[in-house]
């Protein structure tokens, strides 16, 4: 080998160990940085065989288990969502025990009967019961007013949710085509490929996510339920967002905008829909099925406080069709609209002092014209005695056993924090095992220690190289001086 020959495979090893020492940096570097894939240098010998050359830089990564925890990104990210949800309508409803609660202001309003009944001629005590009665009344309008609430909230994070997606296809879009752009140029694209991971993960979570490989480094993106997201050109997802959601409204009877992809509309309900499975599909389960079911089951509750007063037997002085103790919203209980009765449901005005009513009609009548007999306490105790009925419900889904109504308030309060256990433990399980997909991704990011010990490798490299320039410089000098 000729002094040149060798100069120029010195200087060639020293530019490759340059260039790798800069890959290993990096990699120490963004150990922590987020969508950042472990990289390592390609060498191969030159055209001339005088030396190496860096034919590219490797990005690892394993695409399997990128694919297993992106999916169970969405899995945490939608049961996070149910979990939240019925959390808060255990919150509104309350346990048994606590102040507010549905089952305190039932047992407050039946003690206040038995109190009054005991004492018919005492105005404070009849005052005091009409005054739970509207405090249990209150308690199932802040209930359905809530669910709508919760809906209303449900149906703006899904429009906001789904401009979110919109933005990640188009810079999904934008970086292949600048992937295309690097390699066709000779760069790395790696830095790039660690941004495009990046966007594809946030967009995991919203729906689940097929990564496929396409040419020039370039992917395609699809549901695991069979939508195309972007293969070349992304897709649009369109959703109108409503201003109001009111109890009978909702995206399976069209009065609340549904989903469509590039103008077709697609099931946002189904668990086998285009998009089960991710926070999206979440956000349309609380809007229209959690927060329906959960309206339906206040709305029963409602009805059947509604139905035992509302019997023209228990009160000599109404008449057939006139509204009882409760109503709905001043009017006489319509069992063909029993959707959102909870939030219209309210006490008769004419036993209530502050719509210029009068407490003792709840002793006499609600028709009575003439306070009766002081001490007559047959109505209240006929009241007292409806509350206590044990009676099947009328509707709902709360189970045809026969119990008093606070039987069944009871009853709705177990079931949502049955509910709201099982969609805890859901989404323990969720992110326990996307937790270990985590871990088992750090395992085989970047190797600190493994990385050091390169670099003592790396270094022994270059002084090689070096030295071989050194005595090559030396050699010349030689020859020039003789």
């Amino acid at each position: 080998m000729s002094i040149t020959s060798a100069l120029s495979v010195a200087l060639s090893g020293l530019t490759a160990t340059s260039r790798t020492a800069e890959i290993v940096s990096a990699n120490l570097a963004n150990v922590l940085t987020e969508g950042y894939a472990p990289r390592d240098i390609e060498l191969a010998s030159r055209a001339d065989t005088k030396g190496v050359r860096v034919a590219g830089v490797t990005r690892h990564v394993d695409t399997r288990l990128l694919a297993d925890r992106r999916l169970a990104d969405a899995e945490a990210a939608q049961a996070g969502v149910r979990a939240e949800f019925l959390q808060e309508m255990e919150r509104q409803i309350g346990l048994p025990g606590e102040p507010s609660s549905l089952s305190a202001r039932t047992a407050a309003f039946e003690a206040s009967l038995v109190t009054a009944a005991s004492r018919p001629d005492d105005d404070s005590r009849l005052r005091a019961a009409v005054d739970a009665a509207v405090q249990l009344a209150v308690g199932l309008n802040a209930a359905s007013d809530r669910l709508q609430t919760l809906r209303t909230e449900a149906d703006t994070r899904i429009a906001s949710t789904v401009k979110d997606i919109n933005g990640a296809l188009e810079q999904v879009t934008d970086l292949n085509r600048r992937i295309v752009t690097a390699r066709s140029s000779g760069r790395s694209a790696a830095g790039l490929q660690d941004q495009r991971q990046v966007v594809i993960d946030r967009l995991a979570q919203a729906i689940p996510i097929v990564q496929a490989p396409r040419e020039n480094g370039t992917v395609a993106l699809y549901s695991t339920g069979g939508a195309m997201l972007l293969d070349g050109r992304p897709a649009s997802l369109e959703f109108a967002p409503s201003n109001v959601v009111a109890p009978h409204m909702s995206g399976q009877n069209g009065l609340l905008s549904g989903l469509k992809i590039n103008g077709v509309d697609i099931d946002a309900w189904s668990e086998q829909g285009a998009i089960a499975g991710g926070r999206l599909a979440g956000l349309f389960a609380v809007r229209d099925d959690l927060a329906v079911q959960a309206q339906s089951r206040i709305d029963a509750v409602a009805r059947t406080l509604v139905d035992r007063f509302q019997d023209p037997s228990l009160d000599p002085t109404r008449t057939p069709g006139d509204a009882g103790l409760f109503t709905d919203n001043g009017a006489a209980f319509d069992p063909a609209n029993e959707t959102g009765l909870s939030g219209r449901i309210a006490v008769n005005s004419v036993v209530d002092d502050a719509w210029g009513g009068a407490a003792w009609r709840l002793r006499d009548g609600l028709n009575a014209a003439a306070p009766g007999p002081a001490g007559a306490a047959n109505l209240l105790q006929s009241l007292q005695s409806r509350l206590s009925d044990r009676q099947g419900m009328p509707s709902g889904d709360l189970g045809p056993t026969e119990r008093s109504f606070s039987g069944h308030v009871g009853s709705l309060s177990a079931m949502i924090s049955q509910d709201r256990v099982a969609a805890d433990q859901a989404g323990s399980f969720a992110q326990a095992a996307r937790s270990e997909l985590v871990a088992l991704e750090k395992e085989g990011g970047v190797d600190s220690d493994a990385e050091m010990q390169r670099l003592l490798v790396i270094e022994q490299a270059y002084a090689a190289n070096a030295r071989m320039i050194q005595t090559a410089d030396e050699m010349m000098e030689t020859l020039l001086r003789i």
